[in-house]
């Protein structure tokens, strides 16, 4: 069921502004500096140091979500979730860590155009202004009522992760914000 759930992206209307993301593979990973050196040569692409910063390769991301605790995606395995947590898992063997696969809970969609920042800001409570929340920054927010993980991804791009079970709230209120910036959608 889990497999399934992973692999079905929820409805999504998209719109020149909105455009739902290519399926994903997400971890929850929480690890001290040494279980993150440990993964580092299986995933690839490393953990920032600073608080809020993503670093992305072209299939995968590491978005720094609190003191030791990680978001990582891969947008283009060609493994099973379960192989690619197995190829995760032998590097970390005796080292204190937290690996958990949450693909099922989450999709994505990127909010993208000269208003982006406007449009998520109708529901954001932070400050996206491009000097305040520059490119390559993310952090776990709220978007009206619900939890989400916010990344900018270029200067008029934002990459959300949402709870699958919010995705018509969430694009709704997107759509109801974003209608004043672009009223025939």
């Amino acid at each position: 069921m889990v497999e399934l759930a992973a692999r079905r992206s929820p409805s999504v209307t998209e719109r020149e502004w909105l455009r739902l993301l290519p399926s994903a593979t997400r971890f929850a990973f929480y690890g001290d500096a040494s279980a993150q050196a440990a993964l580092l040569t299986a995933w690839g692409v490393e953990f920032s140091e600073g608080p809020c910063r993503a670093h992305a390769n072209a299939t995968r991301a590491t978005l720094w979500l609190g003191p030791d605790e990680y978001l990582l995606l891969d947008f283009a395995s060609s493994t099973t979730a379960a192989d690619l947590t197995a190829a995760l898992e032998t590097p970390l063997a005796g080292i204190s860590h937290a690996l958990v696969d949450i693909s099922h809970r989450q999709f994505a969609v990127a909010v993208t155009g000269p208003h982006a920042a406007d449009i998520l800001n109708g529901a954001c409570p932070l400050d996206l202004d491009l000097r305040e929340f520059p490119v390559g920054m993310c952090t776990r927010t709220v978007f009206a009522k619900a939890d989400i993980v916010l990344w900018r991804t270029a200067a008029e791009t934002f990459h959300l992760e949402v709870w699958r079970s919010f995705a018509g709230y969430v694009t709704g209120v997107l759509a109801e914000i974003a209608s004043e910036f672009y009223p025939a959608n």
